[in-house]
């Protein structure tokens, strides 16, 4: 992902239209924001399975990806969830459900799968329900995680075209929205513009 000339938001980027054929029902947006903790819960716990799957059988750097993404799922959570808490003091955190393993080269299509749901279905829809009630730190909040999952399935994508080529590159997560990059090559994050010592390494 480049970076702007400024950061990208709902507002001034042209990739938060919904898909023609969506599925999200929209609640209010602490629902959404309650509904988002809750898929977001899911996909961390399911990608620190796969990352167990990955390391047992060799794929070290698949298994990174999959230990920095369940990490990013995490910075999503506890964006929302603070959101949720000062909306509802007696929220309580949902439970991951279980997870099923999958050969590696599966998990990672699933994962991909998931990743362009939120960001193309799930989180634009949340956004506008957000922007017709004003609440615009669910908006920034919606729309970091929606840009920076899109970046997750063009990881999970890299990786199985590269299953068999596999490189040392290490991962960065961004502790301020959950973006994640490849390799050393950056200096601050694309999506939140936090710098790169903020980052955590994988």
């Amino acid at each position: 992902m480049n970076v702007r000339d400024e950061l990208p938001a709902y507002d001034n980027s042209s990739n938060f239209n919904i898909v023609a054929d969506a599925t999200t029902e929209p609640g209010t947006t602490l629902d959404n924001l309650k509904a988002a903790v809750q898929g977001e819960t899911g996909a961390s716990a399911k990608y620190a399975l796969y990352a167990e799957t990955a390391e047992a059988t060799g794929y070290d750097q698949v298994a990174r990806l999959f230990k920095a993404a369940s990490y990013a799922e995490q910075v999503h959570i506890r964006l929302e969830s603070a959101l949720v808490v000062e909306r509802d003091p007696d929220y309580v955190k949902p439970v991951a459900p279980e997870c099923e393993r999958l050969a590696v080269d599966l998990s990672l299509i699933d994962a991909a799968k998931g990743e362009i749901f939120e960001t193309s279905d799930m989180y634009p829809t949340f956004i506008e329900q957000a922007v017709d009630e004003g609440d615009e730190r669910a908006v920034k909040v919606f729309s970091r995680a929606k840009l920076a999952e899109s970046v997750h399935a063009e990881k999970y994508l890299e990786a199985y075209n590269n299953i068999d080529a596999a490189d040392d590159d290490v991962y960065y997560v961004c502790p301020g929205c959950g973006y994640i990059h490849k390799g050393e090559d950056f200096e601050t994050c694309p999506i939140c513009g936090a710098p790169k010592s903020s980052f955590k390494k994988f």
